[in-house]
């Protein structure tokens, strides 16, 4: 819902940086494996109950996932950097509540268990709606700079990040945040699959 608002920001503030490491020779793919370690580091951090450390690592992961972006736009995007962002980031959003399932079966199993099944309702969704796009050559004119049909919703990738920054800072919460977090995927969800049935024939 906010990420078409906030993207345009994004792209102004990471362009010096994105300068920087496309002129030492650093690729858009080396930015995006980065990010992808840093993602899959939040898991281990978050089950030893290092919820400062977690934050840091999810932020690291989303400053580098704009990066990836904004280097690949210097250098001219590819179709390899486009699946490995939209991979890397759904895998992603999956570490985090698994992390604090880890951390806290009894208590964070469920909910965790919950809001994963309603992250592939919303990347399923998504990704299918953009496969067909594809194959129609359409374009997201709210999005014109990602490399796949962008289709948004009501829970978007700025909300993900926001209710993860949330969790760590208050761990406590974590089940409450899931189910509720859940609920909005759930709307995503149907809100794409409208949009896929309404548009498709």
């Amino acid at each position: 819902m906010l990420d078409r608002f906030l993207l345009p920001l994004q792209h102004r503030l990471l362009a010096r940086p994105a300068r920087a490491l496309a002129a030492r020779g650093i690729h858009a793919d080396q930015v995006s494996v980065a990010g992808l370690i840093t993602g899959l580091a939040v898991v281990p951090v978050l089950a030893a109950g290092w919820f400062g450390a977690a934050l840091l690592l999810i932020l690291a992961n989303r400053l580098l996932d704009g990066l990836d972006g904004a280097v690949a736009r210097l250098s001219g995007p590819t179709d390899r950097g486009a699946f490995a962002d939209i991979a890397f980031d759904f895998l992603f959003y999956a570490l985090v509540p698994l992390g604090f399932a880890l951390r806290d079966p009894a208590a964070n199993a469920l909910p965790a268990a919950v809001l994963i099944a309603a992250f592939v309702g919303t990347g399923s969704s998504f990704l299918a709606f953009a496969a067909v796009a594809a194959r129609r050559a359409m374009t997201a004119a709210d999005y014109p700079r990602k490399g796949i049909f962008y289709l948004g919703g009501l829970t978007e990738g700025t909300e993900t990040i926001a209710v993860f920054i949330l969790m760590c800072a208050v761990p406590g919460w974590f089940p409450a945040l899931a189910y509720i977090f859940a609920a909005l995927c759930a709307v995503t969800t149907v809100m794409r699959w409208r949009e896929g049935w309404t548009r498709f024939d």
